[in-house]
């Protein structure tokens, strides 16, 4: 059963394709307060979602801000993250919660008071969502029905992709992927950041360093390589840059309170929104991609889309008049920490946020009153434009910021994390949530995109990736190499990369089937087992399609783990090339070990788990010619979903559906 109930006059977001008619709000779980709602939690009562956040897959005892934020150094403390995803279930009553405003919320979740779960809305204008089923994943369901159908990307997207910041010119892209030849090792996709433009402007290219960027798009396609290049939110103010000449003409770029365009510094410096809001300025920004899907690109990440601002020019002004003060003081500890958060306090101010406006269905709107739709917007613009530029083929999007709704037209990675042991177990942990939301096609920067990475670090992260369907190792600037071959143990990463293509068939099946079901395709323990109280707190494992679970190593120097068996299951383990069918456990805790260079999973009984031969690339693996991982004595037949990886879905499901048999 779902209920919408309307408070106040709230700005539509588009988050809900299937809108059920409003009624009165009456609920024996939500109680109302001035600002918002008070959930009375029992002492074991779990709540489950909230998409992209820290923490664990159970929220409570932590506060969370809905408000996208460019936070790269997030830890267990903070509160924001790049996307505001506002739904949740109670497990005691089934119950699913989706408030569709783009306002900040908070939620309180047992914090303040342990017995208490809190939630303020800043704007009292929002739609609530009310969803009772028999089960969680029937809730979840019932939500995904409401949101739409999640996106999905090629196929060869689900391949293995190197990036960094930055490749700096043509010769370092090719000398990437020859290393990566030269060591056997698959990859479908190199990454473009930001260093690929003409002094960091959208919808150009470097013609110093990527002069030749059509034929390197050429000469890396008949490698089976995709070339994906970075597209950020800002556009550069320069004279003769056709880009900010159309939009300043068009009025296409976000306005100041005096109706003048807004400016804030980014990456090139001084630029300019374009109003993602506005329906024709999205159509316009969006038609520009077109200028690199014509050289023969055929997948984009969007970036810096909260919207990042690294200051605006009013803010500048202001820190350089404060500095002046300071000018032959003595700067004790009070006046230098003042003198040091100055220019600190600069970066994505709410100030700022509230000082600039869109023009949204004809309305003048705040930003800040619909900060957390933009990046949803500007991926949307992306999205829609391809249906018109390439309308036979699907082109890979990814967003780091999203609302929900944008689930439809893109995936997201998990924002630019660390290369930390804590942000690896926060990557297995994100995914059942963000699923939650309809975000499937989701994965961390593999090894961490910041700090220096290990190479223990960066082979286990690597054996949880092998599963996650964006598959990126991405590190910033001034840190260590992390691609594969830059580390003494090569042959090592070759083997847990491997073990990638082989799992393709059925991490392209499983996640085909989430997308046209509407259902998760990684899900924790605890809504399978939902009369396990032990499963009911396991965090670090998590069922993985219908056959398996996957139980990654997430702590450093550790040779294996303690896994929780929650029913009959039989280990497999990827070895030296060979997958090894071992021991079948009963359900208790077992340890099993893993060294760095072999990947575990466990099989349920009865249940099928397709596997290839692996190959260099997506292209070169083999779909159809599967070896099966079964046991049981009544081994369940599995639906195996199997298209061109190309084509646009629609929906004929079963004429891509053969059932294997073991």
């Amino acid at each position: 059963m779902i209920k919408r109930s309307r408070f106040g006059n709230p700005i539509e977001t588009e988050a809900i394709i299937n809108k059920p008619e409003a009624v009165e709000f009456s609920s024996k779980r939500l109680i109302r307060t001035d600002n918002g709602f008070i959930i009375n939690l029992s002492e074991k009562e779990m709540v489950f979602g909230l998409g992209e956040n820290v923490r664990g897959i159970n929220k409570r005892g932590h506060i969370y801000k809905s408000y996208c934020d460019d936070n790269p150094n997030h830890q267990e403390d903070t509160m924001t993250l790049y996307g505001a995803h506002n739904f949740f279930v109670l497990s005691d009553s089934k119950l699913g919660v989706f408030l569709d405003t783009p306002s900040e919320i908070t939620f309180d979740i047992g914090y303040t008071k342990a017995s208490e779960f809190r939630i303020e809305i800043n704007k009292q204008d929002f739609d609530l969502y009310i969803i009772e089923g028999e089960s969680i994943d029937k809730v979840v369901q019932e939500f995904r029905g409401l949101i739409g159908r999640s996106y999905i990307p090629p196929r060869w997207s689900f391949g293995y992709g190197q990036c960094r910041w930055s490749y700096m010119s043509s010769d370092e892209v090719r000398t990437v992927a020859e290393n990566y030849e030269k060591n056997n090792m698959p990859i479908d996709m190199i990454y473009l950041d930001i260093d690929y433009m003409e002094r960091y402007k959208d919808f150009t290219v470097n013609k110093d360093t990527f002069g030749d960027l059509d034929q390197l798009i050429s000469e890396m396609k008949a490698k089976n390589i995709h070339l994906v290049p970075i597209i950020d939110a800002g556009i550069k103010v320069e004279e003769g840059y056709d880009v900010y000449e159309e939009g300043r003409e068009k009025g296409y770029f976000c306005k100041d309170a005096d109706g003048e365009d807004f400016i804030v510094g980014v990456w090139p410096g001084r630029c300019c929104f374009p109003d993602m809001l506005n329906s024709e300025a999205r159509a316009w920004f969006g038609n520009k991609y077109k200028v690199l899907t014509d050289m023969g690109i055929d997948g984009f990440w969007n970036d810096m889309n909260e919207p990042a601002i690294f200051y605006s020019e009013k803010k500048l002004k202001e820190a350089f008049g404060k500095i002046k003060e300071f000018e032959g003081s003595n700067l004790g500890v009070d006046k230098f920490f003042e003198l040091r958060d100055i220019f600190n306090r600069l970066g994505n101010s709410r100030e700022d946020y509230a000082s600039f406006y869109h023009n949204y269905r004809g309305q003048k709107v705040c930003h800040n009153d619909v900060h957390n739709l933009f990046g949803y917007y500007m991926t949307r613009g992306a999205s829609e434009a391809f249906e018109r530029i390439s309308p036979d083929k699907r082109i890979l999007m990814f967003s780091r910021a999203s609302y929900v709704g944008m689930h439809r037209y893109g995936g997201i990675w998990q924002g630019d994390n660390k290369s930390w042991w804590s942000h690896l177990l926060m990557n297995l942990k994100m995914m059942p949530s963000l699923n939650m939301c309809g975000f499937l096609y989701t994965g961390a920067d593999v090894g961490g995109f910041g700090s220096n990475t290990t190479e223990d670090l960066m082979l286990r992260w690597l054996q949880l990736a092998v599963f996650t369907p964006l598959m990126r190792n991405h590190s910033a600037m001034g840190t260590r190499r992390q691609e594969l071959y830059a580390f003494e143990g090569t042959e090592r990463f070759k083997k847990v990369l491997d073990v990638r293509y082989k799992l393709l068939p059925y991490i392209y099946s499983e996640f085909m089937k989430s997308a046209l079901k509407n259902t998760m395709m990684f899900r924790p323990l605890a809504f399978e087992y939902t009369d396990d109280e032990i499963a009911c707190h396991v965090e670090d494992q998590l069922l993985l399609g219908e056959s398996i679970m996957i139980a990654p190593i997430v702590e450093q120097n550790a040779i294996g783990r303690t896994v929780y068996i929650p029913e009959r299951m039989q280990l497999v383990r990827f070895k030296d090339g060979e997958v090894i069918s071992e021991k079948i456990y009963e359900k208790g805790h077992a340890y099993v070990e893993a060294a760095l260079d072999e990947v575990i999973l466990f099989v349920r009984e009865n249940r099928i788990l397709p596997l290839s031969e692996g190959g260099k690339n997506v292209t070169e693996t083999n779909f159809n010619d599967l070896s099966l991982i079964a046991f049981g004595d009544e081994i369940k037949p599995y639906e195996y979903y199997n298209d061109d990886g190309e084509s646009p879905v629609k929906d004929d499901y079963d004429k891509y559906i053969s059932v294997l048999s073991k």
